[in-house]
């Protein structure tokens, strides 16, 4: 495994936000959902491309807390261009478990 230094990792980004809006994205690849997140009002709302739809539902994630990577220059996707990356974790089937914070927190706050 390949280590890095403090600067790199306060390089990244890791904000918390809600998810404020989530539909099928039927022209990705894989299946995916587009997702509208709050990251408060430094930040504002970006747009993500998330595959976990083995665990989620559109309408189990509207309001739900995550975290993601805000600082990864824009990437189109099909026809969606995504502003940030949700995180989570991988199991061992391939699907995605989403990482949250275990207690809600304010929109935009940084992790680290």
């Amino acid at each position: 495994m390949e280590t890095i230094d403090w600067d790199h990792f306060q390089a990244v980004e890791l904000r918390a936000g809600t998810i404020t809006a989530a539909e099928p994205f039927p022209e990705a690849r894989r299946p995916a959902y587009k997702l509208t997140v709050d990251f408060g009002p430094e930040l504002g709302e970006r747009r993500s491309s998330a595959q976990i739809t083995d665990h989620y539902t559109p309408d189990s994630l509207i309001g739900r807390q995550v975290i993601a990577v805000v600082n990864f220059p824009p990437k189109q996707i099909g026809p969606m261009r995504s502003e940030c990356l949700v995180t989570g974790l991988y199991q061992d089937d391939g699907s995605v478990v989403l990482a949250v914070p275990d207690k809600a927190v304010p929109d935009g706050a940084r992790l680290g």
